[in-house]
């Protein structure tokens, strides 16, 4: 039974979310601790890659972090970004964020609806004219450079951010479930733990790549997430623990029933005995008065 689950991400700060909902309905504690922290490249580092920002006409932003690190870096580099530069973000959530550092009104941004690069796709294929620059984290998947040279878009990728091992909880034996959202989590797990053995230990992770670099290093996944019935973590969280509590529902009415027949059986036993030394008192009585009556005849004889 899961009582206990580690979520590798910070804690949400909104009251209402799904993960103190879950909480509460399956009487888990759930603990928070990111298991990585995103670090910004220093103007030094970025200029050694030789991109100008200024030479493209587009920005697209797979991330928060991408919009964080790429406004930081201009104004450490002094470039001031034009109000013609157009934004593409991978959803509209994403697509909020840019006006933490711009008018958004102003703007050109774009977005996709689904929060997946093919979508966002469809829409960078109408402005086919861009010159794309995409910042990323120095841990990405190839997957927006295969599908941008696969439509022949002119982009250019630049690490602006990367990814680093957050101190880690001594231990994890406490916990029945741990949550990872990205390669970088489950490295940083290996790394923390290097006698690290799953065991009953129950792993949750988000996305494709999550999933791969946990079989590379050998773990079970018992959770794996998005799902087309449950597109969000908690959802997919929420389900796993209700079939968790489906099965041990199950488990007790067996125990039960097992009991009971047990306490039938038991009752069975005394009613039996006292049957079987009714039948030997009959016995025992019916054996005097059997030689008594082999006497007489005897006698008579």
């Amino acid at each position: 039974m899961i009582k206990k689950i580690l979520v590798s991400q910070p804690e949400p700060t909104n009251p209402k979310s799904p993960y103190f909902a879950i909480a509460e309905k399956f009487g888990v504690t759930l603990d928070f601790h990111p298991f990585i922290r995103v670090e910004g490249l220093t103007a030094s580092e970025f200029r050694k890659q030789r991109v100008t920002i200024l030479d493209y006409s587009a920005i697209v932003f797979t991330s928060r972090h991408a919009i964080d690190h790429f406004f930081t870096l201009c104004r450490e580099l002094r470039v001031q970004v034009p109000e013609t530069m157009k934004y593409f973000a991978i959803s509209e959530t994403v697509s909020l964020y840019i006006q933490k550092y711009v008018q958004y009104r102003k703007r050109k941004v774009f977005f996709g609806t689904t929060g997946k690069m093919p979508d966002l796709l469809a829409v960078m294929c109408k402005h086919k004219q861009e010159k794309y620059l995409v910042p990323q984290s120095d841990v990405h998947s190839d997957e927006v450079s295969t599908l941008l040279t696969q439509k022949k878009i002119k982009f250019r990728e630049c690490i602006m951010y990367r990814t680093v091992s957050n101190e880690m909880p001594k231990s994890l034996r406490s916990y029945s479930m741990i949550i990872l959202f990205t390669p970088s989590g489950v490295e940083s797990l290996l790394k923390n733990y290097p006698d690290f053995k799953q065991g009953r230990l129950r792993i949750g992770c988000w996305g494709s790549a999550t999933a791969q670099a946990l079989e590379a290093a050998g773990l079970r996944i018992d959770l794996s997430a998005p799902t087309a019935d449950n597109p969000s973590m908690t959802g997919s969280l929420e389900a796993f623990l209700q079939q968790e509590a489906d099965e041990e529902q199950k488990k007790e009415v067996a125990k039960k029933k097992v009991a009971a027949k047990k306490t039938s059986t038991t009752a069975k036993k005394p009613a039996a005995k006292k049957a079987t030394a009714a039948k030997k008192t009959t016995t025992a009585a019916k054996k005097p008065a059997a030689k008594k009556k082999v006497a007489a005849t005897a006698k008579t004889a």
